[in-house]
This record gives C-alpha cells, structure tokens and sequence, in this order.
C-alpha cells in the first residue's frame, strides 16, 4: 500500500487555492493516488456557491480525464462520497466562513494552503491581502480546533524565490535562519500598502483625472450614450488605481531585493505565519517556477499560461528575438506533478518531530540542472520542426536567441510600442470601416504584442537572471525515507527528468496546443471554422429574436445621403451645385455632432425638413428606394434579414432614418422604430415627434420590446456597425459587428464577437454625394 497511502488513509484533508494550476492537481492527485481520503475544497463561492465553482472549474477540467476513465460511471458518485466544497476566501479576516464550514475545516488533520495570488504584476494591496496575511488568516483559524484536540497540520506552499535575487546557495530553512531574507517587519508593510490603496483611490477622484478618464472613454467608444461612456470612465479609473498598486508593488519589492510583489509577499507570509501560528504546526513546501506535468495524470497537463509559455510563444511567433538572461545560467523549473508529490509526501509524514517548522524546495537546479541556453536550444530546435504559421498561412522561421541586457530590449520595445501608437490615433480619426478598419485592427494587435513582449521582459527578465541555486537536500531525505511503493507512485526526484525529452516531447506540444496558436498547414480551417461557428450561432433555430441597425449595416447611407437625394430632387442644375457645396462643407461640423451625440446630430439635422410638402416627399422616397438605397445595399444584409424570417425569429428594425424614407423596407420587418417628424397643413415642422433611439435608450427599447414579445434577450441577435450602437450589442446574447468603423472592430475582436464583412451591391453608382434625378429628367 506504501506509507503515504497508509498515513493518510481515513485522513480528512483540506486544500485552498483548488481552482488553480497546482490546486487542481492537487485535488485530481489526492483523489486517484490516496483512495482512503476525505477532501474539503475551499473556495471563494461567486455568484454560483462554492460546490457549483468545484464542479464546474475543478472537477470539469482535462486533468480529471484520467479519473474519469478509471472510475467510469461511478465517479460522480465516489467524488460526491468523498469531496466536500465549504465557502471560504483567505484574503478576509475569518475566510468568511459560516459555522458549518468552520467546522468542517477544523475536523481536517491536514491543511493544504495553496491559495495564491500568483501574478508577477499582482496590485500590491491584492498580494499582501492573500499571500502575505492569507496563510496567517489559516492558522488563527486552525488554531481554534486545539479546544477540541490537536489542531490540523498546516502545509503552506510557498516560492523558492522567497530568496530573493541574491546568488549563491539558498537553503531549505525559515527566513529567519537565512542570509538572503531582508529584515522587514510584516505589519508595517501591510498597513502601508492599505493606506496607499486608499491614497490611490483618493487621488483618482481628481477632476483633472476623472476629466482625462471621461475623455479617454469618448475616444474609445466615441458617442455610445452617457451609461456606457460613464461605465467605462470608471472602469477606466479602477485600472488606473490598479496601475499604480502593480506599479508600487514592483518598486517595494525590487527595493528590498525580491523580482517582484510575488516573491516579495510570500516571503512576508511565511514570516507573518511562523510569527502567528500558536500550536498550529506548520510545514512550508516552495516549488520554483511549476510547469506542465511529468507523468500525472498525463504528460504535458497544464491550466493556463505560466511563467516561461508567454514567451515561448511569443518567440514561436516571432515576436521576440532576444530575452535577456544569462546563457550559463539556471532556468529553475520543476514538472507540477512532482510538485505535487513532494506535497503529498509532506502531508503523509505529518509535522515535523520536534514541532519546529520545516522547509522543503522543490526545485531542479541543484540537483538536475537545465541551463538557459539548453532551454532555448531546445525550443528554438522545436520550432524548427514544427513551425508556428503567419498571418498568411506561412511558416515562421525562429532567430538565432541573443542574450542581451534587459535595458537594451526594454529600449527596443518601447519605441517601437510608441511608434505603433502613433500610427493607431491617425486611422482612428478616419472615417474608415469594414475591411478597411483592419488595419487598425492589425496596427492593435501589433501594439499589443509589442506591450505584452515589454511586459515580459520587465516581469520574467529578473527570473533569468538569477544566479539562486535553491537547495534540496532535505527534499531528498524525505525521498529516500520512502518504500518502493511510494517512490513509484509519488515521484519528486527532479533527476528523474530527461529535460531535452521532457522539452521536447512532453511540453513544447502541450504548450503550443493550450495556447490555440496556428500551426503550419491549418490557416484555412481555422479562419473557416471561425467564421462558420460564428454564422450558425447567430442563425440556430434556438435564437428567438434579430434586430438590425440601418446606415452601414443594411445599406452604405445615413440621413444626409438620404436628405440630398430629396432636396435636389426639384432643383435646377445652378441650385443642386450650391446645394452640393454647401452641404460639403458642413460635411466636417455635421460629422464631429454625429459622433459626439448621434440624437443631438439627428434633431438638429431634422430641422432642414421644415416646410417640406409631406405628399411630394413620401412620392419621392419610392423612387429614391430603387434610385439610392437598393444601389447602397448589402445583399447579404438583406438575405440574412429573410433568414432569420425563414427560421421563425421575429425581426426588428431600429434606425434613426424618417418613416417617409424607410416605408418602401417595412414589409422586410415585423416591427419597425424610427424617427418621424410633425405635419402642419401638409408640411413637415422638421421637429422631431419622438427622439430617435440612439445609444442606450435602443437598448432600454429592446429589452421592453422582448418582454412585450415574451422573447429572451440571451436568445436575441442584433446588428450594427458603430460603437455608438455598443448598448444594443451588448443588450444580447449574440452581438454581430458589420463591417465595424475602427473602434467597434477593436471591441468586436478584444470581446470575440461575430463580424460580418457585406459588401455593396456591384454596379451600382458611387458619387461624392448623392443628387436626386430632376423631375422629368426620366421617361
């Protein structure tokens, strides 16, 4: 059976942080590999409770595929008999948690703390809130069981680089007994970052600031209404405090000698724990940086992008051609598997015998070094052989890897970020759409790369760097305690690692597979996939309801198109000349009303209707439909419209237009909502009878329109071309971006929404601005 088996049979044991990379396997591990055990989950509950968030983002995840098989139909049954999910959240004082899950945790005679806030740029204030106070949050907890017996033993799972940047051996021991800890009291730093998330909330209120952030929402969304614009100008102040927390973590941590607020908080934890603690015995384990698994429960399992993946790919892609780091130097990765066995192993023998705490690394460098230059060789002879593709479908052939200084590259990537930049506002400020705005599209997604890869190298640059070699020594005790049985089930001896194996044909697939980045040979099944997912969401027979926006989504007009063709319609040539420059040179004025507010722009515009004669221009706008807007088409707008029809969706046409001009398209429609202007003795007053639904008010409209309908917005389609019509988008379940003016495209790709290209009816004419055939000019 072994010992670990032995020792933790009939153990109930709980683990924190399950919904991680290491907690999920963890969880999959202990459930497969110690049958005789009883687990209880902590994890913050959400909106779905905590058994729904364990059943959904633990239980449903690949790494179970394993148990799955080898349990068959019982394995929901065994998983409910022995996995209990309680609600709990380490970064709030008594981890939140109601009286039967207190006293549920406090039954368990193992803790597994492996909760973490694990990003590299974390705020300062989150980090310290979970990784520098949530162990001790635990141990208070625990501690209240020692009125009932023993209290539980606590396995906190640390970072090796605990040690900080320094060179030279780091040994398995506390803080405390090392010459790489800097001496910082823990309470002063806790109360200094709270006070500078307030400090930093404060100063964000400052109406210079919240000017800039309402300004920055405009130029994003341009005129999406006020909610939507003030929704994001918030948002955008959270990001900026969020900013400023990440920017003041880094230069706390850098300053005493850690890479990051990661390294920085943990380190702080461990001692704010050990301070803390009481009768609680505790054992701390410190992995170094946790890659995809060995062996358990397969080789290669991975939930989501670690440290070394970003820049794995991004090399793939050619992205990066330098990374600065030390060729010699130690890139210090271990396999999770054998993390976790080294956890399991800590658990099974129980606390240490003189009730001291304990240190175990978890690392390979000094036992089962691999050298960066190794690593990359390995990589880039992967790559090789299994080329990443370009946007053409082309293979990308990797560069020989520099080791240059991390200024140098940081210099290097920041001009060209601003460079990119630059060239981004120019085309947001022109009047571009459709195929054309991916340009933007593109000079985005370049930006954006061009930041991650900066981001990179400020976050990982140092972990390269470092010359730490983390000491195992008491790691390998602790193996070679173990009997057979244990050694072949619970392996967490780094030599047992071929690393060019394990690069090779272990985590190269996997991390090129996870990360979704086409391959050679696979572009055009990809895009078509896409694209054809895309269509038959938008037109599956379970969609309830279409709405559709007019100007540039069903026909290449608006309203002053519309406006030219009637008013030129009785005007000798010398007035249609007047007429066509005037109205050119307002054509700038009338554009930047039109996108700062489009109801503002439609009630002023109107106003050039007053005095018309009703009866002429309802007879004209049948002529103007076969003259201008059947020309100004998009056929696949009109048959997707008749699609819908066909599958039984009701349809919904929202426009700004006048009744008088959209008449001739109503039969295309069930319901139809546009603007319509007052009558006075058989004249229009060009005053406006209702407001036109522009911005949100489309999307109080709908929703008052489904429920009229007894429809379902979650089943509801909408279409539109502008991110003036964000509120409609956003109304439903499934948002389609056509032929997107630039801003709408960046949103439609950052949010994976549907985009339809529909090009013009062919033939049909293009003037500047659209004049009315005089009266008789036709037979």
């Amino acid at each position: 059976m072994g010992m670990i088996r032995e020792a933790l049979a009939g153990q109930r044991i709980a683990v924190t942080g399950g919904t991680g990379f290491l907690g999920t396997a963890l969880i999959e591990r202990l459930l497969r590999s110690v049958p005789g055990c009883e687990l209880v989950v902590v994890v913050r509950p959400g909106r779905r409770g905590a058994a729904e968030r364990v059943r959904r983002e633990i239980l449903r995840n690949d790494c179970f595929d394993r148990l799955r098989r080898e349990l068959g139909d019982r394995f929901d049954e065994e998983v409910g008999r022995r996995l209990s999910a309680i609600a709990g959240d380490v970064s709030t004082d008594g981890l939140g948690l109601d009286e039967d899950g207190r006293r549920l945790l406090t039954s368990c005679r193992t803790v597994i703390h492996s909760a973490a806030s694990v990003n590299f740029d974390a705020p300062l204030d989150g980090a310290v809130e979970v990784n520098l106070l949530g162990p001790t949050r635990l141990a208070q907890t625990l501690a209240a069981a020692g009125a009932h017996g023993p209290p539980p033993h606590l396995v906190a799972v640390s970072t090796a680089y605990v040690a900080g940047t320094r060179r030279g051996d780091a040994p398995e021991a506390v803080l405390a007994d090392t010459p790489f800890a800097a001496d910082v009291d823990w309470r002063p730093e806790v109360a200094a970052a709270r006070r500078a998330r307030d400090d930093a909330d404060a100063d964000s209120r400052d109406p210079k600031l919240l000017a800039r952030f309402t300004k920055a929402a405009r130029a994003e969304l341009g005129a999406a209404g006020t909610p939507v614009l003030s929704a994001k100008a918030e948002r955008l102040r959270h990001d900026w405090v969020k900013d400023r927390m990440v920017t003041l973590g880094k230069a706390r941590a850098r300053a005493l000698g850690w890479p990051d607020a990661y390294a920085y908080t943990k380190a702080l934890g461990e001692r704010a724990l050990l301070e803390t603690r009481g009768d609680v015995p505790v054992s701390i384990v410190r992995p170094s940086i946790i890659e995809s698994s060995f062996a358990e429960p397969g080789g290669g399992w991975i939930r989501g992008f670690r440290m070394a993946e970003p820049v794995i790919i991004s090399y793939g892609r050619g992205l990066l051609k330098e990374f600065p780091g030390i060729p010699e130097g130690i890139v210090d990765v271990i396999p999770v598997d054998l993390v976790c066995s080294a956890i399991i192993a800590v658990a099974g023998r129980g606390p240490a015998p003189n009730g001291e705490p304990d240190v175990f690394h978890v690392a390979s460098g000094a036992r089962n070094p691999l050298r960066y230059r190794q690593l990359v060789d390995l990589v880039r002879a992967w790559y090789l052989e299994h080329p990443l593709a370009d946007s053409d479908g082309q293979p990308i052939v990797v560069p020989e890897w520099s080791f240059p200084g991390r200024g140098r590259v940081q210099r290097q990537l920041q001009q060209a970020t601003r460079s990119i930049s630059a060239a981004e506002r120019v085309l947001q400020s022109l009047p571009i759409r459709g195929r054309q705005a991916q340009w933007s599209a593109r000079l985005e997604e370049r930006r954006l790369e061009a930041e991650r890869a900066l981001g990179y190298v400020e976050l990982y640059g140092s972990y390269t760097e470092t010359e730490a070699v983390f000491r195992v020594e008491r790691l390998l005790e602790l193996w070679d305690s173990l009997d057979d049985a244990d050694r072949a089930e619970f392996v967490f001896d780094p030599a047992v690692i071929d690393w060019p194996s394990y690069v090779r044909d272990t985590h190269m697939p996997s991390v090129v597979s996870h990360a979704r980045v086409r391959t050679v040979g696979t572009r055009a099944t990809r895009v078509q996939s896409r694209g054809e997912r895309g269509r038959k969401a938008v037109l599956s027979p379970a969609r309830q309801l279409a709405v559709f926006d007019l100007e540039n989504t069903l026909i290449a007009s608006n309203v002053v198109e519309s406006f030219a063709w009637l008013a030129t319609r009785h005007l000798d040539d010398e007035d249609r000349v007047r007429f066509t420059l005037r109205t050119l040179r307002e054509a700038p004025r009338l554009l930047a009303l039109d996108r700062r507010d489009r109801g503002d722009f439609l009630r002023h515009f109107y106003r050039r209707y007053k005095d018309a004669p009703v009866a002429r221009l309802r007879a004209d706008s049948w002529e103007m439909f076969s003259d201008l807007i059947l020309t100004k088409a998009f056929p696949a707008g009109i048959r997707r419209v008749r699609e819908h029809r066909r599958l039984g969706h009701r349809t919904l046409l929202i426009t700004g237009a006048l009744d008088v001009v959209i008449e001739p398209l109503r039969p295309l429609f069930d319901d139809v909502v546009c603007a319509s202007l007052g009558e006075q003795r058989g004249r229009f007053t060009g005053e406006l009878l209702k407001a036109p639904p522009t911005g949100e008010a489309r999307a109080l409209l709908m929703a008052d329109y489904a429920r009229a309908q007894g429809l379902s917005l979650e089943e509801a389609v909408a279409y539109a071309d502008s991110a003036s019509d964000l509120p409609m988008l956003e109304a439903v379940g499934h948002p389609v971006a056509v032929n997107p003016e630039v801003k709408l495209a960046a949103i439609a790709r950052k949010r994976g929404w549907h985009v339809e290209q529909w090009p013009r009816a062919a033939g049909g004419p293009r003037p500047l601005l659209p004049i009315g055939p005089r009266v008789g000019a036709r037979s």
